[in-house]
């Protein structure tokens, strides 16, 4: 299975399982993930939610050509799409999400970041949100968290540009609470998750409730603007032009562009 699910002491574990294609995520992996949240938020035996990748990576992002065959339409209501359902998903789940990056975490990979409440790293770590390389924009309301996060400055230089960062990096603007050795990373995490299990349910799903009010409305309006826009930038030429290129190995052209 591409996803991998096991719930244990009251942690449910989502594990990306597709590491030789570098658990780049499909439909189906989306659609799995959405209703695995949906069915722990509603399940009282689950009080943690842990979401991993493999030690040599987290998520490629999206698989490129899946994508493509099921792309978002503009002027079009998006909103049942299986990345949509599982971004809604985590957005609005009230029990606590722990996530264990390690390698490469690549577009949604650290977009989904964003909205857990725990994120710890692997030394190997990798993060990257390319989407003006795809002649794209940020999705799922970074355009918002990630300012918040790391600041105005910071946050323009990798979204505008699209380059890797470190987990150095990462932990220094605050995308990530600690860096781990990679062979202590899960464990550490699912030790962090036994916290949460251990504390009365009630307090830990009302301060989350708490602390996420403030922007609750400010990240639903931004995810609709951004995936209006990413639509529309999808179905452009520059976009076109960054996938054809992706797909015939070579550098895009984007010079005859305006």
């Amino acid at each position: 299975m591409d996803i991998l699910s096991s719930q244990a002491d009251g942690i449910l574990t989502l594990e990306f399982n597709r590491p030789e294609r570098k658990n780049a995520i499909t439909g189906a992996m989306y659609q799995a993930l959405a209703d695995a949240l949906k069915a722990a938020d509603a399940d009282p035996a689950v009080r943690a939610i842990i979401i991993q990748g493999k030690p040599e990576i987290f998520t490629a992002g999206n698989d490129l050509e899946d994508f493509l065959r099921n792309a978002p339409q503009p002027g079009v209501d998006n909103s049942d799409r299986p990345v949509f359902q599982f971004m809604r998903a985590l957005h609005g789940c009230a029990k606590p999400v722990v996530a264990a990056v390690a390698g490469a975490a690549v577009g949604i990979g650290t977009t989904l970041l964003m909205h857990c409440d725990l994120v710890y790293c692997a030394d190997n770590a990798r993060f990257s949100m390319p989407f003006t390389q795809l002649g794209l924009c940020p999705e799922y309301a970074s355009s918002l968290l990630f300012p918040q996060i790391a600041g105005q400055a910071r946050a323009q230089e990798k979204l505008l540009l699209g380059e890797a960062f470190s987990a150095a990096e990462a932990l220094e603007m605050g995308l990530v609470a600690r860096i781990l050795p990679a062979a202590e990373l899960n464990a550490y995490a699912r030790a962090q998750a036994a916290k949460l299990v251990a504390l009365p349910a009630a307090s830990i799903r009302t301060s989350k409730m708490l602390i996420k009010r403030s922007r609750q409305a400010a990240i639903d309006d931004t995810m609709a603007i951004e995936n209006q826009h990413f639509a529309a930038m999808l179905n452009g030429a520059e976009a076109k032009e960054a996938f054809t290129a992706f797909f015939e190995k070579r550098k895009p052209d984007f010079s005859k562009f305006d």
